[in-house]
């Protein structure tokens, strides 16, 4: 049984730090893609970060390019996200979400929430001015 659990969430202040964790378990995780999402009340679902099964490419949403970094760990079958100089509009739920493997990957497939077979229960992230 797959599982995705997230952990790492909490509250900072405007300009902190935080970094999210995503064990997986249940499958190979070195054969999935796999992408950190995000969602606030009232909001759609938002792709946030996405890296490729063997953590060749990365890929991230404009908004927090340069600040936040994904990352995996294949061996740990651990997703991270580290996010830096954190906003008040970062503030959400986030997800972590796994994708079985696809002949190719482009940024519109692998931040798109559609894409992905399955997620974990999410982690509340909240950045106060």
């Amino acid at each position: 049984q797959v599982q995705l659990v997230e952990s790492g969430g909490g509250s900072v202040q405007a300009g902190g730090s935080l970094r999210l964790s995503c064990a997986a378990s249940g499958y190979t995780a070195s054969s999935y893609a796999m992408g950190w999402f995000r969602q606030a009340p009232a909001k759609e679902r938002e792709g946030v970060a996405a890296i490729t099964p063997r953590g060749v490419t990365t890929y991230y949403t404009t908004s927090v390019k340069g600040r936040f970094t994904i990352s995996r760990d294949n061996a740990k079958n651990t997703l991270y996200l580290q996010m830096n100089s954190l906003k008040p509009e970062d503030t959400a739920m986030y997800y972590c979400a796994a994708a079985r493997g696809s002949p190719y990957y482009t940024q519109s497939l692998l931040l798109d929430p559609l894409h992905y077979n399955y997620w974990g229960q999410g982690t509340q992230v909240t950045v106060s001015s």
